[in-house]
Protein backbone atom coordinates (compact mmCIF):
# COMPACT_ATOMS: atom_id res chain seq x y z
CA UNK A 1 0.00 0.00 0.00
CA UNK A 2 1.14 3.57 -0.73
CA UNK A 3 0.85 4.68 2.91
CA UNK A 4 3.48 2.19 4.10
CA UNK A 5 5.92 2.78 1.22
CA UNK A 6 8.15 5.03 3.31
CA UNK A 7 7.95 3.09 6.57
CA UNK A 8 11.04 1.31 7.92
CA UNK A 9 12.05 -0.11 11.24
CA UNK A 10 15.14 1.52 12.69
CA UNK A 11 17.07 1.05 15.93
CA UNK A 12 17.96 4.48 17.32
CA UNK A 13 20.93 3.00 19.23
CA UNK A 14 22.97 2.67 16.01
CA UNK A 15 22.72 6.43 15.38
CA UNK A 16 25.97 7.31 17.23
CA UNK A 17 27.88 4.77 15.13
CA UNK A 18 26.42 6.14 11.89
CA UNK A 19 27.22 9.73 12.90
CA UNK A 20 30.81 8.74 13.70
CA UNK A 21 31.14 6.98 10.33
CA UNK A 22 29.75 10.11 8.62
CA UNK A 23 32.26 12.25 10.52
CA UNK A 24 35.16 10.09 9.30
CA UNK A 25 33.85 10.28 5.73
CA UNK A 26 33.62 14.07 5.92
CA UNK A 27 37.18 14.27 7.26
CA UNK A 28 38.40 12.17 4.33
CA UNK A 29 36.52 14.32 1.80
CA UNK A 30 37.93 17.44 3.42
CA UNK A 31 41.47 16.04 3.33
CA UNK A 32 41.09 15.02 -0.33
CA UNK A 33 39.75 18.45 -1.33
CA UNK A 34 36.34 17.11 -2.29
CA UNK A 35 34.46 19.59 -0.09
CA UNK A 36 36.22 22.51 -1.81
CA UNK A 37 35.24 21.08 -5.20
CA UNK A 38 31.61 20.88 -4.11
CA UNK A 39 31.67 24.36 -2.50
CA UNK A 40 30.83 22.69 0.81
CA UNK A 41 32.12 22.98 4.38
CA UNK A 42 31.83 21.12 7.66
CA UNK A 43 29.75 22.72 10.42
CA UNK A 44 29.94 21.56 14.06
CA UNK A 45 32.30 18.83 12.90
CA UNK A 46 29.76 16.43 11.39
CA UNK A 47 27.19 18.56 9.54
CA UNK A 48 27.76 19.16 5.82
CA UNK A 49 26.86 22.59 4.48
CA UNK A 50 26.43 22.35 0.70
CA UNK A 51 26.20 25.67 -1.17
CA UNK A 52 24.80 26.17 -4.64
CA UNK A 53 24.12 29.18 -6.83
CA UNK A 54 21.79 27.30 -9.16
CA UNK A 55 18.68 28.67 -7.51
CA UNK A 56 19.82 32.29 -7.59
CA UNK A 57 18.73 32.92 -11.19
CA UNK A 58 15.30 31.45 -10.48
CA UNK A 59 15.05 33.52 -7.30
CA UNK A 60 15.94 36.68 -9.19
CA UNK A 61 13.26 36.06 -11.81
CA UNK A 62 10.53 35.21 -9.31
CA UNK A 63 11.41 38.21 -7.09
CA UNK A 64 11.09 40.72 -9.95
CA UNK A 65 7.68 42.16 -8.90
CA UNK A 66 9.22 43.77 -5.80
CA UNK A 67 6.04 45.60 -4.72
CA UNK A 68 4.10 42.35 -4.73
CA UNK A 69 6.66 40.59 -2.54
CA UNK A 70 6.74 43.49 -0.10
CA UNK A 71 2.96 43.23 0.20
CA UNK A 72 3.36 39.45 0.58
CA UNK A 73 5.88 40.10 3.35
CA UNK A 74 3.43 42.36 5.20
CA UNK A 75 0.69 39.71 5.00
CA UNK A 76 3.20 37.08 6.13
CA UNK A 77 4.17 39.25 9.09
CA UNK A 78 0.57 39.58 10.28
CA UNK A 79 -0.08 35.85 9.85
CA UNK A 80 3.11 34.92 11.68
CA UNK A 81 2.54 37.38 14.52
CA UNK A 82 -0.86 35.81 15.21
CA UNK A 83 0.50 32.28 14.82
CA UNK A 84 3.50 33.08 17.06
CA UNK A 85 1.16 34.25 19.82
CA UNK A 86 -0.78 31.00 19.44
CA UNK A 87 2.41 28.90 19.56
CA UNK A 88 3.61 30.74 22.68
CA UNK A 89 0.24 30.18 24.39
CA UNK A 90 0.36 26.46 23.56
CA UNK A 91 3.87 26.18 25.05
CA UNK A 92 2.79 28.05 28.21
CA UNK A 93 -0.43 26.04 28.62
CA UNK A 94 1.46 22.77 28.11
CA UNK A 95 3.97 23.86 30.77
CA UNK A 96 1.24 24.78 33.27
CA UNK A 97 -0.64 21.54 32.56
CA UNK A 98 2.50 19.47 33.11
CA UNK A 99 2.85 21.07 36.56
CA UNK A 100 -0.73 20.96 37.84
CA UNK A 101 -2.17 18.05 35.86
CA UNK A 102 0.65 15.74 34.75
CA UNK A 103 -0.30 12.91 32.40
CA UNK A 104 -0.34 9.32 33.62
CA UNK A 105 0.59 7.82 30.25
CA UNK A 106 4.08 6.32 29.75
CA UNK A 107 6.64 8.85 28.50
CA UNK A 108 7.68 8.78 24.84
CA UNK A 109 10.69 6.74 23.79
CA UNK A 110 13.95 8.45 22.87
CA UNK A 111 13.23 7.99 19.15
CA UNK A 112 9.88 9.78 19.49
CA UNK A 113 11.55 12.96 20.78
CA UNK A 114 13.36 13.74 17.53
CA UNK A 115 11.76 14.67 14.21
CA UNK A 116 14.12 12.50 12.14
CA UNK A 117 12.47 10.49 9.34
CA UNK A 118 12.84 6.76 9.86
CA UNK A 119 14.04 7.20 13.44
CA UNK A 120 10.83 8.72 14.78
CA UNK A 121 8.16 5.97 14.44
CA UNK A 122 5.49 8.38 13.18
CA UNK A 123 7.65 9.84 10.36
CA UNK A 124 8.35 7.30 7.58
CA UNK A 125 11.88 7.46 6.18
CA UNK A 126 11.23 8.15 2.48
CA UNK A 127 8.02 10.16 2.83
CA UNK A 128 9.66 12.14 5.61
CA UNK A 129 12.85 12.80 3.62
CA UNK A 130 10.90 14.06 0.63
CA UNK A 131 8.67 16.19 2.84
CA UNK A 132 11.58 17.78 4.72
CA UNK A 133 13.60 18.52 1.58
CA UNK A 134 10.63 20.19 -0.14
CA UNK A 135 9.56 22.09 2.99
CA UNK A 136 13.09 23.31 3.73
CA UNK A 137 13.54 24.57 0.17
CA UNK A 138 10.13 26.32 0.34
CA UNK A 139 11.09 27.87 3.69
CA UNK A 140 14.42 29.27 2.53
CA UNK A 141 13.00 30.36 -0.83
CA UNK A 142 10.47 32.44 1.11
CA UNK A 143 13.28 34.13 3.04
CA UNK A 144 15.20 34.71 -0.18
CA UNK A 145 12.23 36.23 -2.02
CA UNK A 146 11.65 38.82 0.70
CA UNK A 147 15.35 39.57 0.98
CA UNK A 148 15.48 40.31 -2.75
CA UNK A 149 12.15 42.12 -2.56
CA UNK A 150 13.78 44.57 -0.17
CA UNK A 151 16.99 44.82 -2.18
CA UNK A 152 19.20 42.56 -0.05
CA UNK A 153 21.63 40.41 -2.02
CA UNK A 154 21.71 36.61 -1.61
CA UNK A 155 25.13 34.95 -1.66
CA UNK A 156 23.99 31.34 -2.09
CA UNK A 157 21.43 28.67 -1.29
CA UNK A 158 22.21 25.38 0.32
CA UNK A 159 21.33 22.39 2.45
CA UNK A 160 22.61 21.25 5.83
CA UNK A 161 22.98 17.48 5.78
CA UNK A 162 23.72 14.72 8.26
CA UNK A 163 24.46 11.88 5.89
CA UNK A 164 21.50 11.62 3.50
CA UNK A 165 19.20 13.37 6.00
CA UNK A 166 18.49 17.07 5.44
CA UNK A 167 18.82 18.95 8.73
CA UNK A 168 17.98 22.33 7.27
CA UNK A 169 18.32 24.68 4.36
CA UNK A 170 19.64 28.20 4.14
CA UNK A 171 19.61 31.29 1.98
CA UNK A 172 22.66 33.40 2.73
CA UNK A 173 21.90 37.11 2.45
CA UNK A 174 24.76 39.56 2.73
CA UNK A 175 25.16 39.80 6.50
CA UNK A 176 26.00 43.51 6.47
CA UNK A 177 22.91 44.36 4.42
CA UNK A 178 20.71 42.23 6.68
CA UNK A 179 21.89 43.97 9.86
CA UNK A 180 21.59 47.42 8.31
CA UNK A 181 18.10 46.81 6.89
CA UNK A 182 15.14 48.58 8.58
CA UNK A 183 13.62 46.43 11.31
CA UNK A 184 10.26 46.22 9.53
CA UNK A 185 11.93 44.81 6.42
CA UNK A 186 13.95 42.37 8.51
CA UNK A 187 10.78 41.21 10.29
CA UNK A 188 9.10 40.58 6.96
CA UNK A 189 12.11 38.59 5.79
CA UNK A 190 12.08 36.41 8.93
CA UNK A 191 8.29 35.94 8.71
CA UNK A 192 8.35 34.96 5.03
CA UNK A 193 9.94 31.55 5.69
CA UNK A 194 7.37 30.06 8.11
CA UNK A 195 4.51 31.89 6.39
CA UNK A 196 5.44 30.37 3.03
CA UNK A 197 5.42 26.93 4.69
CA UNK A 198 1.92 27.54 6.04
CA UNK A 199 0.64 28.97 2.74
CA UNK A 200 2.11 25.96 0.89
CA UNK A 201 0.34 23.61 3.31
CA UNK A 202 -2.96 25.38 2.64
CA UNK A 203 -2.44 25.11 -1.15
CA UNK A 204 -1.70 21.38 -0.81
CA UNK A 205 -4.85 20.95 1.26
CA UNK A 206 -6.82 22.40 -1.66
CA UNK A 207 -5.18 19.83 -3.96
CA UNK A 208 -6.09 17.02 -1.57
CA UNK A 209 -9.68 18.24 -1.65
CA UNK A 210 -9.64 17.95 -5.43
CA UNK A 211 -8.07 14.48 -5.32
CA UNK A 212 -10.67 13.31 -2.80
CA UNK A 213 -13.27 13.74 -5.55
CA UNK A 214 -11.46 11.05 -7.57
CA UNK A 215 -12.27 8.35 -4.99
CA UNK A 216 -15.49 6.52 -4.22
CA UNK A 217 -16.62 3.21 -2.72
CA UNK A 218 -18.50 0.29 -4.18
CA UNK A 219 -21.32 0.60 -1.66
CA UNK A 220 -22.64 2.61 1.29
CA UNK A 221 -21.55 0.19 4.00
CA UNK A 222 -19.60 1.41 7.03
CA UNK A 223 -16.57 0.14 8.93
CA UNK A 224 -15.36 0.29 12.52
CA UNK A 225 -11.90 1.48 13.53
CA UNK A 226 -11.94 0.10 17.06
CA UNK A 227 -13.61 -2.53 19.25
CA UNK A 228 -14.39 -1.90 22.92
CA UNK A 229 -12.75 -4.67 24.93
CA UNK A 230 -15.02 -7.19 26.69
CA UNK A 231 -18.15 -5.69 25.14
CA UNK A 232 -20.70 -7.39 22.80
CA UNK A 233 -18.84 -6.90 19.49
CA UNK A 234 -15.54 -8.04 21.03
CA UNK A 235 -17.16 -11.09 22.62
CA UNK A 236 -18.72 -12.08 19.27
CA UNK A 237 -15.42 -11.87 17.37
CA UNK A 238 -15.72 -8.55 15.55
CA UNK A 239 -12.34 -6.99 14.71
CA UNK A 240 -11.02 -3.49 13.93
CA UNK A 241 -11.57 -2.44 10.29
CA UNK A 242 -14.48 -4.87 9.88
CA UNK A 243 -17.05 -3.64 7.36
CA UNK A 244 -20.64 -3.92 8.64
CA UNK A 245 -22.88 -4.96 5.75
CA UNK A 246 -26.17 -6.11 7.31
CA UNK A 247 -28.09 -6.22 10.60
CA UNK A 248 -30.60 -9.08 10.84
CA UNK A 249 -30.42 -9.41 7.06
CA UNK A 250 -31.21 -5.74 6.37
CA UNK A 251 -28.52 -3.92 4.38
CA UNK A 252 -26.71 -1.13 6.25
CA UNK A 253 -26.71 2.07 4.19
CA UNK A 254 -24.41 4.70 5.67
CA UNK A 255 -24.10 5.85 9.26
CA UNK A 256 -27.70 7.10 9.40
CA UNK A 257 -28.93 3.74 8.21
CA UNK A 258 -26.86 1.97 10.87
CA UNK A 259 -28.26 4.21 13.64
CA UNK A 260 -31.83 3.70 12.40
CA UNK A 261 -31.44 -0.09 12.49
CA UNK A 262 -29.84 -0.02 15.95
CA UNK A 263 -32.67 2.18 17.29
CA UNK A 264 -35.07 -0.71 16.59
CA UNK A 265 -33.33 -2.88 19.22
CA UNK A 266 -32.87 -2.87 22.99
CA UNK A 267 -30.20 -4.08 25.39
CA UNK A 268 -30.25 -7.85 25.87
CA UNK A 269 -31.56 -8.68 22.38
CA UNK A 270 -29.67 -10.99 20.03
CA UNK A 271 -28.95 -9.68 16.54
CA UNK A 272 -27.08 -11.06 13.54
CA UNK A 273 -24.48 -8.69 12.10
CA UNK A 274 -22.97 -9.38 8.68
CA UNK A 275 -19.34 -8.28 8.47
CA UNK A 276 -16.44 -8.46 6.04
CA UNK A 277 -13.14 -8.89 7.86
CA UNK A 278 -9.92 -7.12 6.89
CA UNK A 279 -8.76 -10.31 5.13
CA UNK A 280 -11.85 -10.29 2.88
CA UNK A 281 -13.69 -13.13 4.65
CA UNK A 282 -17.43 -12.58 5.18
CA UNK A 283 -19.10 -13.75 8.39
CA UNK A 284 -22.41 -13.48 10.21
CA UNK A 285 -21.91 -12.77 13.92
CA UNK A 286 -24.55 -13.36 16.57
CA UNK A 287 -24.27 -10.55 19.11
CA UNK A 288 -26.09 -10.03 22.40
CA UNK A 289 -26.47 -6.26 22.75
CA UNK A 290 -25.28 -4.50 25.88
CA UNK A 291 -26.77 -1.56 27.74
CA UNK A 292 -25.33 1.74 26.49
CA UNK A 293 -26.59 3.61 29.57
CA UNK A 294 -24.84 1.28 32.01
CA UNK A 295 -21.66 1.24 29.93
CA UNK A 296 -21.28 5.02 29.99
CA UNK A 297 -22.06 5.14 33.72
CA UNK A 298 -19.19 2.69 34.26
CA UNK A 299 -16.96 4.98 32.19
CA UNK A 300 -17.55 7.86 34.59
CA UNK A 301 -20.39 9.74 32.89
CA UNK A 302 -22.95 11.29 35.20
CA UNK A 303 -26.70 10.77 34.77
CA UNK A 304 -27.11 14.45 33.87
CA UNK A 305 -24.49 14.07 31.11
CA UNK A 306 -26.30 11.03 29.72
CA UNK A 307 -29.56 12.94 29.81
CA UNK A 308 -27.97 15.69 27.70
CA UNK A 309 -26.68 13.02 25.30
CA UNK A 310 -30.21 11.53 25.19
CA UNK A 311 -28.95 8.12 26.28
CA UNK A 312 -31.58 6.17 28.24
CA UNK A 313 -31.54 2.90 30.20
CA UNK A 314 -31.97 -0.06 27.88
CA UNK A 315 -30.48 1.61 24.81
CA UNK A 316 -28.65 -0.93 22.64
CA UNK A 317 -24.84 -0.94 22.79
CA UNK A 318 -22.79 -2.82 20.20
CA UNK A 319 -19.33 -1.93 21.53
CA UNK A 320 -17.63 -0.44 18.48
CA UNK A 321 -15.72 2.83 18.02
CA UNK A 322 -14.83 5.09 15.13
CA UNK A 323 -17.66 4.09 12.82
CA UNK A 324 -17.25 5.74 9.45
CA UNK A 325 -18.09 5.47 5.79
CA UNK A 326 -15.58 3.73 3.58
CA UNK A 327 -14.20 6.98 2.15
CA UNK A 328 -13.22 8.08 5.68
CA UNK A 329 -9.49 7.75 5.00
CA UNK A 330 -9.32 10.31 2.19
CA UNK A 331 -12.04 12.44 3.81
CA UNK A 332 -9.95 12.74 6.97
CA UNK A 333 -6.97 14.06 4.98
CA UNK A 334 -8.99 16.55 2.92
CA UNK A 335 -11.03 17.63 5.94
CA UNK A 336 -13.75 20.21 5.23
CA UNK A 337 -12.62 20.42 1.58
CA UNK A 338 -13.63 16.84 0.85
CA UNK A 339 -16.60 16.67 -1.57
CA UNK A 340 -17.99 13.87 0.59
CA UNK A 341 -18.53 16.31 3.49
CA UNK A 342 -21.83 18.20 3.50
CA UNK A 343 -20.56 21.71 4.36
CA UNK A 344 -21.51 25.13 3.06
CA UNK A 345 -18.85 27.36 1.52
CA UNK A 346 -18.74 29.47 4.70
CA UNK A 347 -18.33 26.38 6.89
CA UNK A 348 -15.52 25.07 4.68
CA UNK A 349 -13.77 28.45 4.88
CA UNK A 350 -14.01 28.64 8.67
CA UNK A 351 -13.06 25.01 9.31
CA UNK A 352 -10.07 24.82 6.95
CA UNK A 353 -7.56 26.70 9.20
CA UNK A 354 -8.61 24.49 12.12
CA UNK A 355 -8.12 21.38 10.00
CA UNK A 356 -4.59 22.51 9.04
CA UNK A 357 -3.72 22.31 12.75
CA UNK A 358 -5.60 19.03 13.28
CA UNK A 359 -3.57 17.45 10.46
CA UNK A 360 -0.56 17.42 12.81
CA UNK A 361 -2.01 14.64 14.99
CA UNK A 362 -3.00 12.31 12.13
CA UNK A 363 0.31 10.38 11.92
CA UNK A 364 0.22 9.87 15.70
CA UNK A 365 -3.31 8.47 15.51
CA UNK A 366 -2.52 6.28 12.48
CA UNK A 367 0.90 5.08 13.74
CA UNK A 368 2.99 6.77 11.08
CA UNK A 369 0.79 6.49 7.99
CA UNK A 370 -1.50 8.98 6.29
CA UNK A 371 -4.19 6.35 5.81
CA UNK A 372 -4.40 2.88 7.28
CA UNK A 373 -3.89 0.12 4.66
CA UNK A 374 -7.42 -1.10 5.40
CA UNK A 375 -8.79 2.37 4.55
CA UNK A 376 -6.85 2.42 1.28
CA UNK A 377 -8.23 -1.01 0.38
CA UNK A 378 -11.82 0.24 0.80
CA UNK A 379 -11.37 2.99 -1.79
CA UNK A 380 -12.16 2.78 -5.47
CA UNK A 381 -11.49 5.34 -8.19
CA UNK A 382 -14.19 7.02 -10.25
CA UNK A 383 -14.29 7.24 -14.05
CA UNK A 384 -12.55 10.63 -14.33
CA UNK A 385 -9.60 11.15 -16.69
CA UNK A 386 -7.13 11.57 -13.81
CA UNK A 387 -8.21 8.26 -12.31
CA UNK A 388 -8.03 6.57 -15.71
CA UNK A 389 -4.45 7.73 -16.30
CA UNK A 390 -3.01 7.18 -12.81
CA UNK A 391 -5.14 4.35 -11.48
CA UNK A 392 -5.84 3.74 -7.81
CA UNK A 393 -2.23 3.10 -6.76
CA UNK A 394 -0.98 6.15 -8.63
CA UNK A 395 -3.58 8.39 -7.00
CA UNK A 396 -2.82 7.00 -3.55
CA UNK A 397 0.89 7.60 -4.12
CA UNK A 398 0.22 11.26 -4.94
CA UNK A 399 -2.16 11.61 -1.97
CA UNK A 400 0.48 10.28 0.43
CA UNK A 401 3.19 12.43 -1.16
CA UNK A 402 1.08 15.58 -0.82
CA UNK A 403 0.03 14.71 2.72
CA UNK A 404 3.60 14.33 4.00
CA UNK A 405 4.78 17.49 2.23
CA UNK A 406 1.83 19.34 3.80
CA UNK A 407 2.49 17.80 7.23
CA UNK A 408 6.18 18.74 7.27
CA UNK A 409 5.38 22.27 6.03
CA UNK A 410 2.98 22.76 8.93
CA UNK A 411 5.52 21.30 11.38
CA UNK A 412 8.33 23.51 10.04
CA UNK A 413 6.14 26.61 9.89
CA UNK A 414 4.87 26.45 13.46
CA UNK A 415 8.18 25.24 14.94
CA UNK A 416 9.99 28.22 13.45
CA UNK A 417 7.45 30.53 15.08
CA UNK A 418 8.46 29.55 18.61
CA UNK A 419 9.53 32.94 20.08
CA UNK A 420 13.01 31.68 20.88
CA UNK A 421 16.34 32.37 19.20
CA UNK A 422 17.57 30.88 16.81
CA UNK A 423 14.09 30.27 15.38
CA UNK A 424 12.57 32.90 13.10
CA UNK A 425 10.03 33.64 15.83
CA UNK A 426 12.86 34.58 18.19
CA UNK A 427 14.30 37.12 15.75
CA UNK A 428 10.83 38.50 15.06
CA UNK A 429 10.11 38.82 18.78
CA UNK A 430 13.34 40.76 19.33
CA UNK A 431 12.46 43.25 16.59
CA UNK A 432 8.88 43.47 17.88
CA UNK A 433 10.12 44.41 21.36
CA UNK A 434 12.48 46.97 19.85
CA UNK A 435 9.65 48.48 17.80
CA UNK A 436 7.39 48.61 20.87
CA UNK A 437 10.02 50.32 23.00
CA UNK A 438 10.74 52.78 20.19
CA UNK A 439 7.06 53.73 20.01
CA UNK A 440 6.97 54.06 23.80
CA UNK A 441 9.99 56.38 23.61
CA UNK A 442 8.35 58.43 20.84
CA UNK A 443 5.20 58.91 22.93
CA UNK A 444 7.29 60.05 25.90
CA UNK A 445 9.24 62.53 23.81
CA UNK A 446 6.04 63.93 22.31
CA UNK A 447 4.50 64.39 25.77
CA UNK A 448 7.86 65.57 27.15
CA UNK A 449 7.64 63.01 29.96
CA UNK A 450 10.58 60.70 29.18
CA UNK A 451 13.27 60.26 26.59
CA UNK A 452 15.21 57.00 26.52
CA UNK A 453 18.53 56.73 24.77
CA UNK A 454 18.39 54.55 21.59
CA UNK A 455 21.15 52.33 23.01
CA UNK A 456 18.94 51.67 26.06
CA UNK A 457 16.25 50.37 23.68
CA UNK A 458 18.79 48.15 21.90
CA UNK A 459 20.02 46.84 25.24
CA UNK A 460 16.59 45.96 26.61
CA UNK A 461 15.29 44.45 23.37
CA UNK A 462 18.29 42.09 23.40
CA UNK A 463 17.69 41.35 27.08
CA UNK A 464 13.99 40.63 26.49
CA UNK A 465 14.85 38.32 23.59
CA UNK A 466 17.44 36.46 25.68
CA UNK A 467 15.20 36.09 28.72
CA UNK A 468 12.20 34.97 26.68
CA UNK A 469 14.33 32.41 24.82
CA UNK A 470 15.60 30.96 28.10
CA UNK A 471 12.10 30.81 29.61
CA UNK A 472 10.56 29.21 26.52
CA UNK A 473 13.41 26.69 26.33
CA UNK A 474 12.94 25.83 30.01
CA UNK A 475 9.16 25.42 29.52
CA UNK A 476 9.71 23.13 26.52
CA UNK A 477 12.33 20.98 28.24
CA UNK A 478 10.25 20.76 31.43
CA UNK A 479 7.15 19.70 29.48
CA UNK A 480 9.07 17.11 27.45
CA UNK A 481 11.06 15.53 30.27
CA UNK A 482 8.57 15.85 33.16
CA UNK A 483 6.84 12.51 32.26
CA UNK A 484 10.12 10.68 32.90
CA UNK A 485 10.08 11.59 36.62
Amino acid sequence: MAASWGAVSFDWRVIPLLIFAWYLLLKKWERDGKLDEWNATRVFGFVLMVRTKRGLDLLEKVAKPRKFWRFYGEVSLWVCNLAMIGVALVVILAFITSIFNPVDTPPPSASELVAIPGLNPVIPLWWGLIGFIVALVIHEFGHGLLARGHGMRIRSFGLLQLGPLPLGAFAEPQAEELFKAPRKERQRMFAAGPATNLFAAFAILLLLGGLAAQFSTNDQTIHVRGIVKDQPADNAGMEPWDVITTINGTEVVGLDGFRTLMDNHQAGENITVGVIHDNGVSENLTITLGDKYQHYLSEGYSKSNLEILEIEPGDAFLGVEGMAQNTAGIDRLAGPLSPNKDFTLLERTLLTPIHVIQVMILPFESQGVAMAPAEEAMLETDDGWISTILGKEGLLFIVNLLFWIMWVNILLGFTNLIPMVPFDGGHMFKDMVHAGLSRFRAVGRKLKLWNFHPMWIDHWSRKASSYSSVMILFALLFTIFMPYF
